[in-house]
This record gives C-alpha cells, sequence and structure tokens, in this order.
C-alpha cells in the first residue's frame, strides 16, 4: 500500500499546468497570498470596524493586569505617586529642583504622570506584536488594533490617576478655566503616543532585544525632558541650536501644556509661547499619520516565521 505522499505529488504541477510558474497558477485559479497587506484605505476602514474590539480588549487588559496583587487597581494610582516621592526626595530635596517653582510637589507629579502616560505606550507597544503571537495567528484582524489598544489601556489608567493628581493640585492652586485646556492636550498626548507605540511595535516584533533597550533609552528621554526640574532655566546658558533642541522635546512640550492647564499660577505670560499648540499638534499629526503608515507596511509579516 502506498503512502499519501507516495501517491500525490506535491513538489509540482504536472498536465497542462506543468510550466506555469506560482504567479501564474495563482493568477489562473484565483489564488491570494495569505495575510496580504490591505490597501490603505480599506486596512483604515478593517480597523474602524473593530474599534469596539479595540476597546473592550484594552478594558479587560486593564481589568486583568492588577488582579493578582492584593491591592488590584489601586497600584495604577500608587505607583506613580510612588516614583513622585522618590523624585522629590532626590531631585526636589538633596538636589534642590524645588528651588524657584513655587508648587513644586504638584508641579513635579503633573511631569511624572504625563511622561509615564508616555513611557507606558512606548514600552507595551515594543511589546504588542511578539507578546500576541497566538492571538495573531489564531484570528484575522488588522494587526495595528494591538498597539493601539495598549495605547488605550495606559490612557485609561491616566485617566484614572488624575483623580488623585487633581486632588493634589487643588491642594496648592484653585480651579480656573485653563483647566479645560487638559482635555486638548491629553487628546493630542495619546495621538502622539499611538504612533510612537506602534513604530515601536514594528521594530519590536522584528528585533527581540529592544524590549530591553527601551527601559534604558526611555530613562534617558525622561532625564532630559524636564520631569523633576525646569528645562527652560537648565539650558538657558546653552547654545541656540541645543535650547530649541530641548523645548522641541514632545515630552517637555506636552507636559509644559498640561501645568500650565492645571497650574497657570507657576506661568507668567511669556513663559508658555503661543506657538507651543503649534508644536504640540504637529508632533502628534507627524507621530501618528508616519507611525500608522510605517506599521502598516509590514502589515503581512507580523505572526510569521
Amino acid at each position: 500500500m502506498s503512502t499519501v505522499s507516495d501517491s500525490v505529488n506535491f513538489s509540482a504541477p504536472s498536465g497542462v499546468d506543468a510550466g506555469l510558474t506560482p504567479k501564474q497558477l495563482a493568477a489562473k485559479y484565483g489564488l491570494a497570498v495569505s495575510g496580504k497587506r490591505p490597501g490603505f484605505v480599506k486596512y483604515v476602514k478593517e480597523l474602524w470596524a473593530r474599534r469596539h474590539f479595540i476597546v473592550a480588549f484594552a478594558t479587560a487588559r486593564l481589568v486583568a493586569q492588577y488582579t493578582t496583587a492584593k491591592l488590584g487597581q489601586v497600584w495604577q494610582v500608587l505607583t506613580p505617586l510612588l516614583n513622585c516621592a522618590v523624585f522629590y526626595l532626590v531631585f526636589g530635596v538633596m538636589m534642590k529642583n524645588r528651588d524657584g517653582i513655587t508648587d513644586y510637589i504638584g508641579w513635579l507629579c503633573i511631569g511624572v504622570f504625563v511622561f509615564q502616560f508616555s513611557q507606558s505606550a512606548v514600552l507595551s507597544g515594543t511589546r504588542a506584536i511578539s507578546d500576541n503571537l497566538g492571538l495573531i495567528r489564531a484570528l484575522h484582524f488588522p494587526r495595528a488594533a494591538l498597539p493601539i489598544a495598549f495605547t488605550i489601556i495606559q490612557l485609561q489608567q491616566l485617566l484614572i490617576s488624575m483623580v488623585v493628581l487633581v486632588g493634589i493640585v487643588l491642594f496648592f492652586q484653585p480651579p480656573t478655566m485653563t483647566w479645560m485646556l487638559v482635555v486638548p492636550a491629553l487628546l493630542l498626548q495619546s495621538a502622539f503616543n499611538t504612533g510612537l507605540a506602534l513604530v515601536m511595535a514594528r521594530i519590536g516584533a522584528k528585533t527581540s532585544d529592544m524590549a530591553q533597550l527601551m527601559p534604558f533609552l526611555l530613562r534617558t528621554w525622561m532625564y532630559t525632558s524636564g520631569v523633576m526640574y525646569s528645562v527652560k532655566g537648565a539650558v538657558d546658558s546653552f547654545p541656540p541650536f541645543f535650547q530649541v533642541l530641548f523645548r522641541m522635546n514632545p515630552a517637555s512640550v506636552f507636559m509644559d501644556l498640561i501645568r500650565y492647564a492645571l497650574m497657570p499660577n507657576e506661568y507668567n505670560k511669556n513663559a508658555l509661547p503661543d506657538h507651543i499648540w503649534i508644536i504640540a499638534t504637529a508632533w502628534a499629526v507627524f507621530a501618528g499619520v508616519a507611525g500608522f503608515i510605517f506599521f502598516w507596511k509590514a502589515e503581512e509579516e507580523y505572526g510569521r516565521g
């Protein structure tokens, strides 16, 4: 009795199809490449059609994130507060960075919470593909849904933490009309973070070592972004080019916007230039669009090999 491998030859076509190339065979029988990348517009439509899945996935992951911890969801607020306490001790008290900033505790907490939003989105995006290969190989959906969902998780965490942050700020300053500026500022930062997460998702899918390197890169970014000190005062003695470079740092830009919105008393009329909103919008649009296109270009490669 012959086996299947003896009776059927899968290595090459026979008969009238023997002289055809694989592409010609595919065209003849209407075959398509498995997992072929859809066109850009179609891809956007597919992603939009799965918006409910993205939100549900993000919410479920957020709830499950701290289920094994006794304090549960409290850690979403406790973690950045502990970071604030450490930074206040080291940078505020020991290094005296609080000098010149009236309400340093509130100012510091805003910086920590806002930067952690970007930091966590980048770290999650880097592992979005590599940590979800089972889901990617089991189901068909636009892979961009994963880094977008992880950015939504970080936004949800920030919004929960904002309850405590608002309480801290109220201890130092009463609410003002500028508080309404927090909404557009967070929307711009969310678009920027999403684009960054998409870029890192593609890079992380190809280079597993990137996940190990990112904490060091993000720590460097944090120390150069003015989370614990005022960038304006720190770079005044720098050459003009480097002053512009540091002040164009997107992390510094978004922190300035939200610090100004929640604590306007820390700023005078000339401290926050009007064009900072233009800079923030430019970063959000550039990162969001470029990151999405960069990720989409490799859509058919995710989960293979």
